[in-house]
């Protein structure tokens, strides 16, 4: 698995993937740094709360489309050179699948643990009140990357399976409109779609008064039986992803 980890990445080297990764940091970074100017002492204390609020839902509209495209300049290095038949007289298709998924997940993760440490550095650099709640941001890295590598095999193996890569695109597309409106909705009905489980996983409120424009964050608790249903489905999307691309016809 180490070769074949190690030609994905060789394959990748002029595929611009960390760009691409970069320029989603980027974008999130300045629109998250704009969103914290100008603080007083009351949002000074609720500091933390408005990192962990911001980042899901940033995420549930741009991370879905990151993935697809990752997933698509993975997966469009064979399908241009019709190379699939080729490689698997020299590797098993399960093992090139795992391959591709691996050096998918490096770069998706890269980003999330960069978003926690964005959060760190804007919380000691605009001084919250409060200490960093360690927990509450391991748990965000948890659920983030779980969600995210959980579309990830659900884009890999359609942008697999599919030689016109416009299709995984346009469903990565659908995807973050459908996971930022379902933020809005009762969470079951998050629960309905993978690209629901940014909001599933929150673990901030929000309490909007219209009156005063105010918003006050609270803790929320940690919706498990979402984590196990999202766990469910990434096994899912893994053994039936995996097992349909070993019997592609290439």
């Amino acid at each position: 698995m180490r070769k074949a980890l190690s030609v994905e990445f060789r394959k990748t080297r002029h595929r611009k993937i960390w760009l691409i990764v970069a320029a989603l940091l980027g974008f999130q970074l300045l629109w998250f740094f704009w969103g914290l100017k100008n603080m007083d002492a009351g949002k000074l204390q609720q500091g933390w709360l408005l990192c962990l609020y911001q980042f899901p839902v940033l995420n549930a509209i741009m991370l879905p489309v990151v993935t697809a495209v990752v997933a698509s300049r993975l997966s469009d290095v064979e399908h241009k050179g019709q190379t699939f038949r080729l490689l698997n007289t020299v590797m098993p298709a399960g093992k090139l699948f795992d391959a591709k998924f691996l050096c998918g997940a490096f770069y998706l993760l890269a980003l999330v643990i960069l978003q926690v440490m964005a959060m760190l550095l804007a919380g000691y650099a605009k001084g919250f009140t409060e200490s960093p709640p360690l927990p509450q941001l391991g748990y965000y890295l948890l659920f983030t990357s779980w969600v995210t590598l959980t579309l990830l095999l659900l884009q890999q193996t359609l942008s697999l399976l599919c030689s016109n890569q416009m299709i995984p695109l346009s469903l990565g597309l659908l995807g973050g409109f459908a996971g930022l409106f379902i933020m809005y909705l009762p969470p079951q009905f998050a629960r309905l779609i993978p690209w629901g489980y940014y909001g599933v996983l929150m673990q901030v409120g929000m309490n909007w008064d219209r009156e005063t424009r105010i918003s006050d964050f609270y803790w929320t608790d940690i919706d498990w039986p979402g984590f196990l249903i999202i766990t469910a489905a990434s096994l899912l999307f893994y053994s039936g992803g995996r097992a349909l691309f070993r019997r592609k016809e290439v």
